[in-house]
């Protein structure tokens, strides 16, 4: 019988190490794919830079020739113009297209004077070009007097523009140029504001919510009614919630200014969507917390409110914070519901009643064009891994100190 036992016990826990083994391999897999296919265009430009690139009609202050030197570490390929203090690489961008990149700029160089000279509120302002900068017109002055057009628009490349510049010319007068462009920035910040405003909206009608339901409403048919209803819309898929969202959301966003996709449509679509999640576990949070507390509470002359929101809650917190850590986490990962209300146009300047894209939208936005970039969507799968593990070390490290200090 003993032997039957242990023999059912061994199976059991080796079922159990296993299944343990098999998940945490899939995770450190799946990280391990997104980490080799997207660090290489991970990057700090990636997440400062905006999504879609300028063009920039820019003249010189000072645009004449000069005496540069090469810096030492120029990657081979690049040409440098030992003129005009600037080196130039043969590239090709997102569409596949051939440009010439920007790739180093002496602090010296003419292209540091550059301002812009299209008409409208920037025109004479001062725009110095970067590295990275696409260069895709250029007119210089020869040693007749004569302006002569050079660059991509005139059929060159990186070696041929330079060998222009530095023995047929004597200054540079005006670039048309596209800055980098690609960059997440916007859909960071889209993406902050989104979070930033469903805990708003969710969380006080979540908590709220699970404390009627645990502290104050009898135990009877209805209140397992309404469990069941919770339970019931945790099941429901996303797009649905997303396109309940925008027919009726719509006119309550309507209110405050909106006129079609926006950031408080998202929000409000995901408040809903995360209000059973907050609410069970909440709730559990709330029924974790020891009987004799409330007993003692209520014993030293404390109303129910007060043992509510003086005892009863400050001793759920940690499993509150676990609510917030999931409904952010949610909130990431989201794409399916926020389609079709906050919308799949990337913007580099977010708005609260503007359309725009979070993170996980832009990943569908990148992998759904006519040419995907699967590199690109594993760097910005990467960093919203890193912000989920982010906010998992946050909580803990809170939950842990309020732990002790209640301890």
């Amino acid at each position: 019988m003993n032997k039957s036992r242990r023999l059912k016990d061994g199976i059991l826990n080796g079922l159990t190490w296993l299944s343990t083994a098999v998940a945490v391999a899939v995770l450190l897999l799946v990280f391990i794919f997104m980490f080799r296919r997207g660090w290489s265009d991970l990057s700090w430009d990636l997440i400062t830079t905006d999504y879609w690139p300028q063009n920039l009609n820019v003249a010189f202050r000072q645009g004449e020739a000069g005496a540069y030197t090469a810096p030492a570490d120029l990657a081979a390929g690049d040409s440098f113009s030992t003129l005009y203090g600037f080196a130039l690489r043969d590239a090709t961008d997102t569409k596949k297209a051939k440009t010439l990149i920007i790739t180093y700029v002496d602090p010296d160089s003419p292209l540091e004077s550059a301002y812009i000279t299209t008409a409208g509120s920037q025109q004479g302002l001062n725009q110095a070009i970067h590295e990275d900068a696409s260069v895709q017109m250029l007119y210089y002055q020869d040693e007749d007097g004569q302006q002569v057009l050079a660059g991509l628009l005139a059929g060159d490349d990186a070696a041929s523009l330079v060998q222009k510049l530095d023995t047929g010319s004597v200054s540079i007068q005006s670039m048309y140029y596209q800055t980098a462009g690609g960059g997440i920035r916007g859909s960071i910040l889209a993406t902050l504001l989104l979070i930033g405003l469903t805990l708003v909206i969710v969380l006080p009608i979540g908590i709220l919510a699970a404390v009627y339901l645990n502290e104050v409403a009898g135990r009877n048919r209805l209140t397992a009614l309404l469990r069941q209803a919770i339970e019931t819309l945790n099941g429901v898929p996303s797009i649905i919630f997303g396109l309940s969202g925008v027919v009726m959301l719509f006119p309550v966003t309507q209110l405050f200014g909106a006129s079609g996709q926006s950031i408080l449509l998202g929000a409000l679509t995901m408040a809903v969507i995360l209000l059973p999640v907050v609410i069970r576990q909440t709730e559990e949070a709330l029924i974790v917390v020891p009987q004799s507390l409330r007993m003692g509470s209520l014993a030293l002359g404390a109303t129910r409110s007060q043992t509510i929101f003086k005892v009863v809650l400050p001793n759920a917190l940690p499993g509150i914070l676990t609510a917030t850590l999931l409904s952010v986490s949610r909130v990431i990962g989201e794409s399916a519901a926020l389609i079709y209300t906050m919308s799949t146009v990337v913007t580099d300047n977010p708005k609260i009643l503007q359309p725009a894209t979070s993170l996980a939208v832009q990943i569908w936005q990148i992998m759904s064009s006519e040419q995907p970039d699967f590199k690109l969507a594993s760097a910005v799968s990467l960093i919203i891994l890193m912000m989920v593990l982010l906010l998992n070390l946050t909580v803990k490290l809170i939950t842990r100190r309020l732990s002790r200090r209640w301890a």
